[in-house]
């Protein structure tokens, strides 16, 4: 049997051990998410930099395939195509709350004028 000022001292080491182990537990929290808001920052910015040139790219390509064809055309279309692909995503989520965006022929036309003059007013600014 232990005499008591060894079990009060095991006592004390069993607590600074179980507080050491908290301190690092958390540090590692606190560690990986700063990594991962990290790498989202750069993630997003390298995600963002791969579309603006692909779509550099398709803008300087279409027209030499497709004779006729303006670099506004090219933005229209694909302002369509992203605009589709939204609804789609929104149609395929099954955590998505029902959303109410205009949808015709003319709602394309009008979505593509706003954003348009989104970037024209960016531009004067």
């Amino acid at each position: 049997m232990l005499n008591a000022p060894t079990a009060a001292r095991l006592r004390v080491a069993a607590n600074e051990k179980a507080e050491a182990e908290k301190i690092l537990q958390i540090k590692r929290a606190e560690g990986e998410a700063e990594s991962k808001y990290l790498s989202g920052l750069g993630g997003i910015a390298r995600q963002r930099q791969v579309i603006v040139d692909g779509l550099r790219d398709s803008v300087l390509a279409f027209p030499e395939n497709v004779p006729g064809t303006s670099a506004k055309d090219v933005m229209d279309m694909v302002l369509v195509t992203q605009y589709f692909d939204t609804m789609k995503e929104i149609g395929a989520s099954s955590k998505s709350s029902a959303v109410f965006i205009p949808h015709g022929p003319g709602a394309v036309k009008d979505i593509a004028s706003q954003i348009r003059e989104g970037l024209l007013q960016a531009e004067s600014v």
